[in-house]
């Protein structure tokens, strides 16, 4: 995946970029990619479940399964380029829609660039006086400063005009989001689930964890009130007894593999064996002893068995099977005694409640108005939070702790951003290990190393030990935001985002880049000090020639190896065939699909499409580089969401404002660059024009903040009004599935709500507000044939934000029936302490576990219930 830099904080000269440089790079990465995609294009003809489960997987509903591609080498392309970018929407997640959107947003920011730019400023800067040599003489660096500096109005105006296109761009993609958000949020396929009708409350005083209380607050609007309280002890039985259960199965399993493998054996070897004869009649006989028909295939000194102490290493040996039924039997009632007990009321209350209304706009109402008259109380709020989601660990956090944890939070991640070159030099250095021993005497006894090893150490190491690096970064963020106090994954993510964008930005983006141009310029302002205007106007652009190779190698590398995923399939293919050792890791391992982390994976593209935004009139053609990287990106994250991934985690589309307003980044950047550039090279009226537009800029985006955040967040009174109007009307606001070709052409060909003339392209693209409104995207919304009104059973309403462990059942063991009827009898036994079946899975005759991956649900499927 491409949030791992290896150039991290790493200092790198700038030569000039020749086209045999271009070459050189791009014809490795370009073999690497021909390999990567060849084996893509082979492999998802004859293995399908890696490369297009979300064609047929029977753990998705139908209405969220994708259309199978033809199987040939070449000929699915043509049908995947016509399948509509709105699929995702009618089958998968807003999330997931606007990821593909906001990258191809990317696309046309950096093309339209490229049109504007390149042909005034390729003529400007290559026709300049300056010493630029090969590729740098189509940058800002060609142009000599003492005679030519006006032309650098033609860099300042055009500045002006493509980073106009780029915010208006950010508007323009704000307004399609709002009217989109509340097209689905305010339709029957949302506005009835039990998410968009409950409001979570944090820091709640004491006063206030009332059941009463709070619906006298509210009034009558209110339907069921959930005070969170203290689990600690339960969660620890529920944990428990989970263990205890799954290694029971396990051993269940193992046992019948045990006795299978000794039948195979038997007949293996031929002639008569009275235990062949015997298990024939076993399984009628339903007296007989506990074990008995197993104890003819093995013996009790080969029955699983384990120990009693430290890691299962020390301690007294016992038989697991017999261990684990009578750990159960003392388990299992307690368990269900101690979440009897919570749902009664004796428990410990924590400040955090949970209220469900009966209508989405009495949870509205309440989410925006103030709820408490004393500060930091029944603050912050939050709606849309599904139960799947919640951190409950979160929710115990005071007001006070939280604004504690916070500001400690955002100082560590400052820190480590800071500080992350020392890890990354460290590794560096590694790299330099036969250096190093050259030159260091106490490290002259490296040199004696095998010549193999020592290249082993110097080259691959560093870079497995610089992608565990990166691969870390997301993770501590997801970390620091839980303890932060984010009560929802989703609210983790949101949060990682932030954070990860500001980690791409400083150590991918600007210490490379200043570290780049350091290299190149600190000797010779050492040499002649009086020049460092001119030296810095000359050198500073030049710090962009490594970004045209990291295009090429993110671009052509990565997105072929996003297409491929070699390492995915081989780890996945390993773990299904080798290490899922009962039915249950076997279906987990089938029936789960791989999720898109939004919080890691959108600020790497965002980081990609800030540095073409920073250096587009500096270097324009790195415009072009970027535009072709993109596009590979959304082809390949594309194949991915229309037939591999799933989402877990639901933002509601809220990644995509957060993605578009971070594009600032980029421009601020540039415009600071730019009056930095002037200024060294003295242009006046260049700089004080940039100033002017970064006024505006700042102005700008003050003003979309104010005026469109509360539309990010909140849902409008006046559009609830009308949606509840048309929902008792029963007039339907979505289309069926397999329309979305319909849709597309009828939103594209400008049949809208708007009543008149039909639209031309510029009036489309100038007018979201228009022809993207709220009744023309409430089309995009899907309908799967789900009664909304009824989506929820009494009970799972009741128990719907109840902690984990209080609703948590007794699991169901599965294990595989076998032709000797063993499993009938484990099933008659076992069976009196907890759930076991073995529907759904046989021993084969090679001992193999055999289930029916298409058709059939097994016995531990559930069904998703839309919270």
């Amino acid at each position: 995946m491409s949030d791992q830099d290896p150039n991290t904080g790493s200092s790198r000269d700038t030569p000039p970029v020749s086209a045999q440089t271009l070459y050189l790079t791009l014809g490795p990465v370009a073999l690497t990619a021909a390999v990567y995609v060849s084996i893509f294009l082979i492999l998802r003809r004859s293995h399908r479940r890696y490369y297009a489960p979300r064609t047929y997987l029977g753990s998705l509903r139908p209405s969220e399964r994708s259309p199978a591609l033809p199987n040939g080498l070449f000929n699915w392309i043509g049908p995947f380029w016509k399948m509509p970018d709105i699929y995702p929407l009618q089958h998968q997640s807003l999330d997931a829609y606007l990821f593909l959107r906001f990258l191809r947003i990317l696309v046309t920011v950096c093309f339209v660039g490229c049109c504007l730019l390149w042909p005034v400023l390729f003529p400007v800067n290559a026709t300049g006086s300056g010493n630029a040599e090969q590729v740098d003489i189509l940058s800002y660096s060609k142009i000599d400063r003492s005679t030519q500096s006006n032309r650098y109005y033609a860099h300042t105006f055009m500045a002006w005009i493509f980073y106009g296109f780029v915010m208006y761009m950010i508007l323009r993609e704000s307004i399609y989001y709002i009217n989109l958000r509340q097209a689905f949020l305010l339709s029957p396929f949302y506005a009835n689930r039990i998410s968009s009708r409950t409001v979570l409350f944090i820091s709640v005083p004491d006063d206030y964890l009332d059941e009463a209380r709070l619906r006298k607050v509210f009034g009558d609007s209110v339907k069921h009130v959930w005070i969170t309280g203290d689990t600690e002890k339960l969660d620890d039985l529920v944990k428990e007894r989970d263990e205890v259960a799954m290694k029971l199965e396990k051993a269940e399993v193992n046992l019948l593999k045990l006795a299978n493998a000794e039948r195979l054996k038997a007949i293996k070897k031929g002639g008569s064996d009275e235990r062949l004869e015997a298990s024939g009649d076993a399984p009628a006989d339903a007296d007989a002893e506990s074990g008995s028909l197993a104890a003819r295939w093995v013996p009790d000194k080969k029955r699983p068995t384990h120990r009693l102490g430290l890691l299962g290493l020390v301690g007294k040996k016992v038989d697991t099977i017999n261990w684990c039924r009578t750990e159960l039997e003392r388990l299992v009632p307690a368990v269900e005694a101690a979440q009897n007990e919570y749902r009664t009321g004796n428990y410990k209350k924590i400040p955090s409640v949970f209220v469900e209304f009966f209508h989405q706009a009495d949870a509205e109402s309440a989410y925006q108005v103030l709820a408490h008259h004393q500060a930091l109380r029944m603050t912050p709020k939050y709606i849309g939070v599904t139960p799947g989601e919640v951190v409950w660990s979160a929710l115990r956090v005071s007001w006070w702790q939280r604004i504690v944890r916070r500001f400690a939070v955002l100082g560590f991640i400052s820190a480590l951003i800071i500080f992350w070159a020392i890890p990354v030099a460290v590794v560096g250095v590694i790299s330099n290990v036969t250096y190093l021993a050259n030159t260091v005497f106490f490290l002259n006894w490296l040199l004696s190393i095998p010549q193999i090893i020592l290249g082993f150490i110097s080259g691959l190491l560093p870079s497995v030990a610089l992608s565990i690096l990166m691969s870390l970064v997301p993770i501590v963020m997801r970390l620091c935001a839980k303890l932060s106090g984010e009560p929802s994954l989703s609210r983790v993510e949101l949060f990682t985002q932030n954070a990860y964008f500001a980690f791409q930005v400083i150590q991918v983006f600007l210490i490379t880049t200043v570290t780049s141009s350091a290299s190149a310029v600190g000797a010779q302002i050492v040499q002649d000090p009086t020049s460092v205007t001119s030296i810095l106007a000359e050198n500073l652009p030049k710090s962009s020639n490594f970004y045209i190779s990291y295009f090429i190698v993110q671009g052509l590398g990565v997105a072929a190896g996003l297409f491929s995923q070699v390492a995915g399939f081989v780890i996945f293919t390993i773990m299904y065939k080798y290490l899922s050792g009962t039915p249950r890791a076997l279906y987990t391992k089938w029936a789960n699909l791989s999720a898109i982390s939004w919080g890691s994976v959108l600020p790497v593209y965002t980081n990609i499409a800030v540095i073409s935004i920073t250096y587009a009139a500096i270097s324009p053609l790195m415009l072009g580089f970027a535009t072709i990287g993109l596009s590979l990106f959304y082809l390949a994250w594309r194949y991915n969401i229309f037939f591999i991934t799933d989402t877990n985690i639901d933002t509601r589309g809220l990644i995509y404002p957060r993605a578009l307003k971070q594009l600032f980044v980029g421009i601020y950047i540039a415009e600071l660059c730019m009056i930095g550039l002037f200024a060294t090279s003295v242009a006046i009226g260049p700089m004080v024009l940039m100033i002017a537009f970064l006024v505006f800029t700042v102005l700008f985006h003050i003003t979309i903040n104010s005026s469109l955040n509360p539309l990010l967040y909140n849902l409008p009174r006046t559009l609830g009004v009308e949606a509840e109007s048309k929902s008792t009307h029963g007039e339907g606001s979505a289309v069926k599935n397999g329309d979305q070709d319909a849709i597309a052409k009828r939103v594209s060909s400008g049949d809208t709500a708007v009543a008149g003339k039909k639209p031309g392209f510029l009036s489309k693209f100038l007018k979201p507000w228009q022809y993207c409104d709220y009744e023309t995207l409430r089309m995009f919304v899907p309908q799967d044939g789900i009664d909304m009104s009824n989506l929820y059973t009494d009970e799972v309403e009741r128990n719907a934000y109840f902690p984990p462990s209080v609703t948590s059942g007794t699991p169901l063991l599965w294990i595989p029936e076998d032709p000797m009827g063993i499993s009938k009898q484990e099933i008659r036994d076992t069976s009196k302490v907890i759930p076991i079946t073995d529907e759904g899975c046989t021993l084969s005759d090679k001992n193999k576990l055999e289930w029916d991956t298409e058709a059939v649900r097994p016995p531990v499927w559930e069904e998703k219930i839309y919270y």
